[in-house]
């Protein structure tokens, strides 16, 4: 409800100060892999700052200043347990949710838990730099993919275009058995492309 999006959650200025870039066309903080990284990087800084995993939960969830202001409010206790109370309320709950989490996962059998795998895995797909403008819609119908699938695998794209953009490299990601076919047409796809726009002009 703050506007924090994606996997891992990122604030806008957050995710840009680790590089996850958005703007009309992306918004990378939706994307799994690159958010994940970015994820990772921040909470190894919060630890960095804070020596403490439950403490750089908290600052991972409502930020390192309100994490300060609380150890400051205690009287300067470095444990979260002893800090909890003077945490917003969301981040005061944050980190027991989080080791409920971990609980479940850790002994998913005994509740007969089983994660639900998609259509594809996601290690048998692969990404390819796009060299011009496309629509996700273009590549389904040259791959023949269910196009719902190609932006389930792409969601950073928010309008389903793929932009062109000469100070960044954007990405397709397509399941491996389709990239041979997309690099094969890929001239036409850009081509379909660029006629499309022409006549919505």
């Amino acid at each position: 409800w703050v506007g924090a999006t994606g996997l891992w959650q990122f604030m806008y200025q957050t995710g840009k100060i680790y590089d996850l870039h958005v703007n009309s066309y992306v918004d990378e903080r939706m994307d799994p892999i690159k958010s994940t990284e970015a994820a990772a990087k921040y909470l190894r800084d919060l630890y960095n700052i804070f020596d403490d995993w439950n403490l750089a939960l908290a600052a991972y969830n409502s930020g390192p200043g309100n994490v300060n202001k609380a150890i400051r409010r205690s009287g300067g206790q470095k444990n979260y347990w002893a800090i909890r109370s003077f945490l917003p309320r969301e981040t005061s709950g944050y980190v027991p949710a989080f080791f409920a989490v971990m609980y479940i996962f850790e002994n998913a059998d005994l509740y007969n838990l089983k994660p639900s795998l998609g259509p594809t895995p996601y290690i048998a797909t692969d990404t390819i730099h796009t060299k011009n403008l496309i629509k996700l819609e273009q590549v389904a119908q040259i791959t023949k993919t269910d196009v719902e699938f190609i932006e389930f695998l792409n969601p950073s794209y928010k309008l389903n275009i793929i932009p062109k953009d000469t100070t960044r490299t954007y990405t397709l990601r397509l399941p491996y058995k389709d990239l041979g076919v997309y690099v094969a047409n890929e001239e036409k796809v850009y081509d379909y492309a660029e006629q499309n726009i022409k006549n919505s002009k």
